[in-house]
C-alpha cells in the first residue's frame, strides 16, 4: 500500500503532493513501482496534528481519487469520517483505511457495510492532538489485541462482513517506541485473530530515534526507508497481509526476497519428503 498524503502538514512529505497534478503523478509512480493499492489521505494524523473540516478533506482527496481510479489504479481513502469515505467510494476508491477503527465516526460502519468494501480497522485511542497522553497499557500487545477484537465485534454487529476487515495495530498511535517494538516482536498474537494484518511503520519517529547520529540527532523521515524495508522483511516473514509505505519499490524488493526464501524452503521440504 503506497502512501499518498495530499496534505500540507504530513510528518514525512507535507506539502509535496498537495497539488492535484503532483499527487496524481506520485500515485501513478507508486503504482508503476509495484504498489498494489494507493492510500489517499487528506488529513494529517501525525502526532499533535489539528483536524481539518470535512469539506476541506473532501476538496483535497476527491479529484486525486477520481483521476487515479480513472487511470485504473486501486485506491483506498485514508479517513476517519463516514461522509468523506462515502464520497471517495462513489468516486472510485476501492476501500477505506480508518485509523480510528470506526471509533471517530459511528456512521463509518454503515458506509462500509453498504459498500461491501475492504475496511482497515486500526487500533486507536484518540485524535492526534492528544494521543500521546493515551499511551498507557498493562500489556500493550494483549491490550491492542483485545481492543481490536472489540472493534471487529462492533463492525460485525453493524452488518460488515468479516471478509471485509483488515487489522492494523497502529504503530506510533498512542504508543511509545517500546510499545511499537513489542507489537512487532509479538505480532503473532494479532495474526492469531485470523484476519489480515496491515503494518504501517514507514518512516515513523521510532525509527528515527533508533537511528540517531553521534550528536543524538534523530534520522530525518526521508532517510528512514532502509529501516522501513527491514521491518517489511520481518513482518513479511510472519505472513502479514500488507505494509503501508512511502517507498513501494524498496519494500517490494524486500517482499520478493522473503518470498524467494520461502519458496526455497518449500522445495527443500518437498525434496526431503520425496526422499
Amino acid at each position: 500500500m503506497g502512501i499518498l498524503n495530499v496534505t500540507p502538514d504530513s510528518f514525512s512529505d507535507g506539502g509535496r503532493f498537495s497539488g492535484i497534478i503532483d499527487a496524481v503523478e506520485h500515485g501513478l509512480a507508486m503504482a508503476a513501482a509495484g504498489a498494489d493499492v494507493v492510500d489517499v489521505g487528506g488529513e494529517s494524523t501525525r502526532p499533535g496534528a489539528d483536524r481539518v473540516p470535512a469539506d476541506e478533506e473532501i476538496r483535497r482527496v476527491l479529484p486525486v481519487i477520481t483521476e487515479l481510479a480513472a487511470a485504473g489504479l486501486s485506491t483506498t481513502i485514508d479517513t476517519t469520517r463516514a461522509a468523506v469515505a462515502s464520497v471517495a467510494l462513489d468516486a472510485g476508491a476501492a476501500g477505506v483505511n480508518d485509523v480510528s477503527g470506526g471509533l471517530a465516526d459511528p456512521d463509518m460502519a454503515g458506509v462500509a457495510a453498504e459498500a461491501g468494501c475492504p475496511w482497515v480497522l486500526m487500533h486507536w485511542r484518540g485524535h492526534s492532538r492528544n494521543m500521546a497522553t493515551l499511551a498507557s497499557y498493562s500489556d500493550v500487545v494483549v491490550d491492542v489485541r483485545d481492543e481490536l477484537r472489540e472493534r471487529v465485534d462492533t463492525a460485525l454487529a453493524a452488518g460488515v462482513r468479516v471478509d471485509q476487515l483488515i487489522l492494523d495495530p497502529g504503530l506510533g498511535f498512542a504508543k511509545t517506541a517500546e510499545h511499537n517494538w513489542a507489537l512487532l516482536d509479538r505480532l503473532e498474537v494479532l495474526l492469531d485473530l485470523s484476519l489480515p494484518v496491515l503494518i504501517g511503520a514507514s518512516r515513523k519517529a521510532f525509527l528515527g530515534r533508533l537511528l540517531v547520529d553521534e550528536s543524538g540527532r534523530a534520522r530525518p523521515p526521508d532517510e528512514r526507508d532502509d529501516a522501513t524495508a527491514a521491518i517489511t522483511t520481518m513482518v513479511a516473514e510472519l505472513g502479514v497481509w500488507g505494509v503501508r509505505v512511502h517507498d513501494p519499490g524498496a519494500n517490494i524488493d524486500a517482499v520478493k526476497v522473503v518470498a524467494a526464501a520461502a519458496e526455497a524452503r518449500t522445495r527443500a521440504q518437498e525434496s526431503a519428503t520425496d526422499d
